[in-house]
């Protein structure tokens, strides 16, 4: 069992080149009840995970973290990305990790989850991505108008998204782990 587990972490890469068919929406609950089950500080709970599976939705967020990415390139002196740039790689799915910022451990314990839904992807056959400026996105008027439309209410911030789907391509094996990882205090 435990071999299973870790052949699988082991094995999960991301991917970036998405079909757009869509996955049974058994396995995305499946990958969703998953990130249920990642430790919280004092067992709290504080994120929320928002399956979205709704195309105008998925393509209204896929704008507005394109557009924050290219504003934070640019302020570091790179170039944009090109116009039509899809930060999601072409994923039908969005599961967006949201936590309550009330909870101190929220930060840590959305992370646990993004890492649950992440491995739990792999296992069922998926392929995933972790793709980060959920915060800006739900900092944003934009984005709390979208969590009120989603009937989403209280203090929540935007973790990160974990893009879902099947792979447009070979994703490429791992790199070998640095010699220094783990290091011993005996």
């Amino acid at each position: 069992m435990i071999s299973q587990a870790l052949d699988n972490m082991k094995a999960r890469r991301s991917c970036r080149a998405f079909l757009s068919q869509m996955p049974d929406r058994n396995l995305i609950a499946a990958v969703c009840e998953a990130g249920t089950w990642a430790p919280t500080g004092h067992g709290k709970q504080s994120p929320l995970i928002v399956a979205i599976t709704n195309p105008l939705l998925r393509n209204r967020l896929s704008k507005m973290n394109a557009d924050i990415w290219n504003r934070l390139k640019v302020a570091r002196g790179s170039e944009p990305a090109p116009d039509g740039f899809d930060p999601f790689y072409g994923a039908p799915v969005v599961l967006l990790v949201l936590a309550d910022r009330t909870i101190p451990t929220y930060l840590y314990d959305g992370c646990a989850v993004m890492t649950n839904l992440a491995n739990a992807a792999h296992a069922v056959g998926l392929a995933s991505c972790w793709i980060h400026r959920a915060k800006e996105e739900f900092d944003s008027p934009e984005g709390k108008q979208i969590l009120k439309e989603l009937g989403i209410e209280g203090d929540y911030e935007g973790i990160d998204h974990l893009v879902l789907g099947y792979p447009a391509k070979e994703i490429p094996a791992p790199l070998p782990r640095k010699s220094d990882y783990i290091r011993w205090a005996e």
